[in-house]
C-alpha cells in the first residue's frame, strides 16, 4: 500500500457559526473538497483534495469560508526546501514525471520588470498631457518600408507588405481550443473584435463558430498539425508558426484525452477523447531553410495576402534564431519567454528552461539593428506580461506590441491555482466538462477584458505622457527612457540601458 508522506498544502477553515449548511460549496467544487454529513448535520472538508481555486470561498453567501496555506511545515533545510521535498515523495509514490501549469512560481529567479525603471521629462523635454494632446497607441506588425520605392512613370509605389493593424500594442496569446474553453475563446474572440486587436488560436485549430472573428484572429500552426486546412489558413489576419513556447522550450503539446470533447475532437480533427500530442520539432524542419519553406508555402497558400508570424521560446541563442527568421521572410517574430503561462508542462522544465522574457527580448532587438534588419521584421514578446508599466517597458527595450496569455485569463476570473492540466477548472477556464463550462459567461468575460486592455491603454498613454512621447512608435526601442536599479553591469549590458542615477 502507498504511504503519503505529505500533510495536505492547504487547509479549508469553516466557520461553523456563520454556515448555513446551504451545500453551495459542495456544489461549486469539481475536485469533491466540500461533503455535507447528513448525521452529523454539518459541512465537512477533504484538504488533500484542495487546490486553492478559491470558488468556494467567493460563492459562499455568508463568507464563513477561508483557505488557508498548511502550518504544518518540515524541518528547515538551506538545501533542501519544503517543496523539493514534497515532489521527491510526489514521485516516489508514483514514479510519473512532474507535470505543472501556468508561469513558473521559482522567486530566485529575477523579474526584470521588477528590477527597470521608467523615466519622466520636467523641463527641457517637457512632458504631453494625454487628456488634452492627441496620443498614439495604434500599431502595424509586419515588415517596413525602408526607402522610398517608384514606378517606372516616377510615381511613388504606395502598395504595402500584408500588416496586422491594431489600436494598442496588446495582443491576447496563442491558448487552445481544448486548453481552454469554448467560453474562454468566445470571451477573447469577443473581445478583441470590440478593442479591435487580435486573438491568437493556439495550435487546436479554430472552431466553426469562431470564423466570423476572422479579422480578429491569428491562427497558429504548431508540428502537430492540428485543425490547419485550407478554410483555416484563409480564415485569420495572419498566420503565426509556433516553434517554441516560454513555459516548456524544446518539447511540443499535449493535451490529455479526457479534455478531447466531441467539439474538440472535430476541431483539431483528431479521434474522440484520444490524447492529442504534438512532437518536439516540426516534421518538416530542421533548419532555417526548412522554415523559409513553410513560410513561403503558407504565403503561397494564402496568395500572399497575410503576415506569417514564427514563435519561439526565449532561450540562450536566441539573437541569432531571429537573425535566421527575419531573414527566412517571416514579417513577425514572436518571443515566448519561461514564465510564459501553459496548460500543462513538465515542472522540470517549466522551471529550469529557457531565460526571461526581457533578457531575450533586449537581446534580439539589437542584433537585428546590429545587422541593419529590424525594419525586416516586427517582434512582439510574451511570457508574464502582468501590467502596463510592463508594457511600457517592453516597448522601450525593443517590441512592437506584446502578448497576454494569464493575465487575460485573471482577467476572466482564473485564480492561478495551477491545475489546468487536471481539466476539473472551477472557473470554466481551463476545463470541457460542460457542467463548468457553463460557469464562464462569454459576455461577462468578453466585458472584463474589454475593460483590462482599456484600463491598461489609458495607462500607457499617461506613462508616455509623462515621459514626453507621443507615440507608441516613437517609443519603440528607446532604452533612454528605461533605467535599472539593482542590476549588474552585464545584466544592465544585455538590457541596454544605464543603471539608475546616471
Amino acid at each position: 500500500m502507498a504511504i503519503d508522506y505529505m500533510y495536505p498544502e492547504f487547509e479549508i477553515k469553516r466557520d461553523k457559526d456563520k454556515c448555513l449548511g446551504c451545500r453551495v460549496c459542495e456544489r461549486q467544487c469539481a475536485n469533491l473538497v466540500h461533503r455535507f454529513d447528513a448525521e452529523l448535520g454539518v459541512m465537512l472538508a477533504d484538504n488533500e483534495k484542495c487546490v486553492a481555486c478559491h470558488r468556494c470561498v467567493s460563492l459562499c453567501p455568508v463568507h464563513a469560508l477561508q483557505i488557508v496555506r498548511s502550518e504544518d511545515t518540515l524541518r528547515p533545510n538551506a538545501n533542501w526546501p519544503q517543496t523539493a521535498i514534497h515532489e521527491i515523495y510526489k514521485q516516489a509514490s508514483t514514479g510519473a514525471a512532474l507535470l505543472s501549469s501556468m508561469g513558473n512560481p521559482n522567486g530566485s529567479i529575477p523579474v526584470y520588470w521588477d528590477r527597470i525603471l521608467i523615466n519622466a521629462s520636467q523641463v527641457t523635454n517637457p512632458s504631453i498631457d494625454p487628456l488634452r494632446e492627441p496620443m498614439e497607441t495604434k500599431v502595424s506588425l509586419g515588415k517596413r518600408l525602408s526607402k522610398i520605392e517608384r514606378n517606372e512613370d516616377g510615381s511613388i509605389r504606395t502598395e504595402l507588405p500584408p500588416r496586422i493593424d491594431l489600436s494598442t500594442p496588446i495582443m491576447f496569446s496563442a491558448m487552445s481550443y481544448g486548453a481552454i474553453s469554448y467560453n474562454a475563446h468566445e470571451s477573447l474572440a469577443r473581445a478583441a473584435q470590440q478593442l479591435g486587436i487580435c486573438y491568437n488560436t493556439g495550435e487546436g485549430g479554430l472552431h466553426k463558430d469562431f470564423y466570423q472573428y476572422g479579422p480578429n484572429t491569428i491562427v497558429q500552426v504548431a508540428s502537430g498539425r492540428f485543425g490547419v486546412h485550407q478554410n483555416y489558413l484563409e480564415a485569420g489576419c495572419a498566420i503565426e508558426i509556433k516553434m517554441g513556447q516560454g513555459a516548456k522550450p524544446g518539447i511540443g503539446g499535449h493535451l490529455p484525452g479526457k479534455k478531447v470533447s466531441e467539439s474538440v475532437s472535430e476541431t483539431r480533427m483528431i479521434p474522440l477523447g484520444t490524447d492529442a500530442i504534438s512532437p518536439a520539432p516540426h516534421h518538416d524542419i530542421y533548419s532555417i531553410e526548412d522554415l523559409r519553406q513553410l513560410i513561403y508555402s503558407l504565403k503561397e497558400a494564402t496568395e500572399y495576402t497575410k503576415p506569417v508570424i514564427v514563435k519561439i521560446a526565449a532561450v540562450h541563442n536566441v539573437a541569432a534564431i531571429a537573425s535566421g527568421i527575419a531573414r527566412s521572410g517571416a514579417d513577425v517574430i514572436a518571443i515566448d519567454g519561461m514564465r510564459g503561462g501553459t496548460g500543462a508542462a513538465p515542472t522540470r522544465i517549466r522551471d529550469n528552461v529557457g531565460i526571461p522574457i526581457e533578457l531575450a527580448l533586449a537581446a534580439v532587438d539589437q542584433r537585428l539593428r546590429d545587422e541593419g534588419i529590424r525594419d525586416q521584421v516586427s517582434v512582439v514578446c510574451g511570457g508574464s506580461i502582468r501590467s502596463s508599466a510592463d508594457i511600457v517597458k517592453a516597448v522601450c527595450l525593443g517590441a512592437d506590441a506584446v502578448y497576454l496569455g494569464t493575465a487575460a485569463l485573471l482577467a476572466l476570473g482564473c485564480h492561478l491555482c495551477r491545475t489546468c492540466q487536471s481539466g476539473k477548472c472551477n472557473w470554466g477556464i481551463a476545463t470541457q466538462r460542460a457542467d463548468l463550462v457553463k460557469r464562464l459567461n462569454p459576455e461577462v468575460g468578453c466585458e472584463r477584458l474589454v475593460n483590462l486592455v482599456t484600463a491598461w491603454t489609458r495607462e500607457i498613454k499617461e506613462m508616455m505622457g509623462g515621459m514626453g512621447i507621443n507615440s507608441i512608435e516613437v517609443m519603440r526601442g528607446n532604452r533612454l527612457m528605461l533605467r535599472g536599479i539593482g542590476l549588474s553591469e552585464k545584466e544592465l549590458s544585455i538590457l541596454g540601458i544605464k543603471h539608475a542615477g546616471e
